[in-house]
């Protein structure tokens, strides 16, 4: 039953609460429960409920007395006693990978970021290794831990397969990689930002643009490769080898040293920016000049790439965007019951940022 205050409909503030001082608690003294917190808040018992429930129907007034009676007794709502009553823990699980690649951390960042702004608490399984087991069990463990649903960073087709596997009732979205066939996924269209930097290289004047990739059994890297190469055929200009390394400023550095030997290079687009930093290295070192004899870009736009020297042109991922749309794809599967939702491919579009490492070429 409501209060007199309630049912009178008297506005409620939170000066009219008076609020004692916490006080230290003993172990014998019992804790505080809801009717504890409605009492002390001079409400009813199903207020509060609405209150910690967040209830839209609420006053703002309400709402601060009920939270200031929480704070002065200490008071928790039971979460487990919550996931019995709705066989829900709001809790999202997050598989991801032990690595310092700036993509796959960045991604992790976004999830985690959209997840907990959307009020859910967030367990991560990380796995050394991007293969069907490792995965498998990354994923074992956080069902085990009672997740609702599962984000998979998935740059490799084997950790899309593994969520395949997962239990039935368990949502699974992945993020990154490519497109997979019947599942639903969340992705930067890696194909569109490439051709994006080599027509910004080939407006410059460059006659072509020479691609320094990323290991190509990685679907990213391949549709970096996939972009530039059809953005070259469109233009009628020659499509020059590529060559492959890892994702880092070693291998940059190493295919550098070979492209600066050759005069004829003019424009070099790195698959990311890692890689575009041992480039420039090796080009600096080979003596020739970025940009004057050589226009070096990259693709991510890690937030130091504005600091090289010359500062980085590059292809810029939003993977706070990334995130968002994989939260808001897992909560629509996660409300569909039985999984009957229809696989859907987000595409998040990147863009463009020129900087100081690119301009056009000598005459």
């Amino acid at each position: 039953m409501p209060t007199s205050d309630e049912a009178a409909g008297q506005p409620e503030t939170a000066t009219d609460l008076h609020v004692p001082a916490p006080r230290a608690r003993t172990g014998k003294e019992r804790g505080s429960v809801m009717r504890d917190v409605a009492k002390l808040a001079g409400v009813s018992h199903q207020t509060v409920s609405r209150v910690i429930n967040e209830h839209p129907n609420v006053r703002a007034e309400t709402r601060e007395r009920v939270l200031a009676a929480m704070r002065s007794l200490n008071y928790r709502r039971n979460l487990a006693a919550r996931t019995l009553a709705t066989r829900e823990s709001h809790t999202l699980g997050i598989v991801g990978f032990e690595t310092t690649l700036f993509g796959p951390e960045s991604m992790l960042y976004g999830i985690e970021s959209a997840a907990r702004a959307a009020g859910y608490l967030v367990s991560v399984a990380t796995v050394r290794d991007l293969s069907h087991q490792p995965v498998l069990e990354a994923v074992d463990r956080l069902v085990q831990h009672g997740v609702d649903g599962i984000i998979a960073i998935a740059p490799k087709p084997a950790v899309t397969t593994a969520l395949t596997h997962a239990p039935a009732g368990i949502p699974c979205v992945a993020v990154g990689g490519d497109k997979q066939a019947g599942f639903p996924t969340v992705r930067v269209d890696n194909s569109a930002g490439a051709g994006l930097v080599t027509q910004h290289l080939l407006d410059l004047g460059h006659a072509t643009v020479h691609h320094v990739a990323g290991p190509l059994d990685w679907p990213e890297a391949q549709a970096r490769v996939d972009g530039w190469r059809r953005t070259l055929y469109a233009a009628g200009a020659v499509v020059p080898p590529v060559t492959a390394g890892w994702w880092d400023a070693a291998a940059g550095y190493e295919q550098g040293r070979r492209l600066a030997e050759d005069p004829t290079v003019t424009a070099v687009f790195c698959a990311n920016d890692r890689i575009a930093l041992g480039v420039l290295r090796a080009m600096h070192e080979s003596g020739r000049r970025v940009p004057d004899d050589v226009s070096v870009a990259g693709f991510d736009d890690m937030p130091d790439s504005g600091y090289f020297l010359p500062p980085l042109t590059t292809v810029h991922q939003d993977f706070a965007e990334l995130g968002r749309r994989a939260l808001s794809l897992l909560l629509r599967h996660m409300a569909v019951p039985d999984g009957d939702a229809p696989p859907e491919d987000v595409v998040v579009a990147p863009r463009m940022t020129p900087r100081v490492s690119a301009a056009p070429p000598r005459p």
